[in-house]
């Protein structure tokens, strides 16, 4: 599993799975963002009918399965986000963005994996495999 991370500094490439940076990427691959109906949105997105919306409180992420119809709260115990991606291919698979530090969940946001490292502070991520 390797993403994208926009940061201050430059695009990285990380795999998420053996936990290290593998170097400057080109360009972070950007689909549009959903518009999502929530109050303090800062960052969100979109893969089929699942929606993850990164809001400016705690807890700092709203999770809906039915394309915005109804959201569920997750991530209490994440800080404060800039950043999210969902994986096209398994909607289940999910990367969050606080200020310098990746944070992965592969059940839909139930649980969540902090990457060990740290980067500079990050703008944007996406998956590219």
């Amino acid at each position: 599993m390797i993403a994208a991370v926009s940061t201050v500094d430059g695009v990285l490439l990380v795999d998420v799975e053996e936990e290290v940076v593998l170097g400057p990427g080109t360009e972070l691959p950007l689909g549009e963002a959903p518009t999502v109906a929530l109050p303090r949105v800062v960052a969100s997105a979109q893969s089929g009918a699942t929606i993850v919306a990164v809001v400016d409180r705690r807890p700092p992420l709203a999770i809906s399965h039915d394309a915005g119809e109804t959201w569920r709260e997750a991530g209490g115990g994440l800080p404060a986000g800039f950043a999210v991606a969902i994986a096209d291919d398994d909607p289940d698979r999910m990367l969050y963005a606080a200020r310098n530090r990746l944070y992965v969940s592969a059940n839909g946001g139930v649980f969540w994996r902090g990457l060990t490292f740290e980067l500079p502070d990050v703008v944007a991520v996406a998956w590219i495999e």
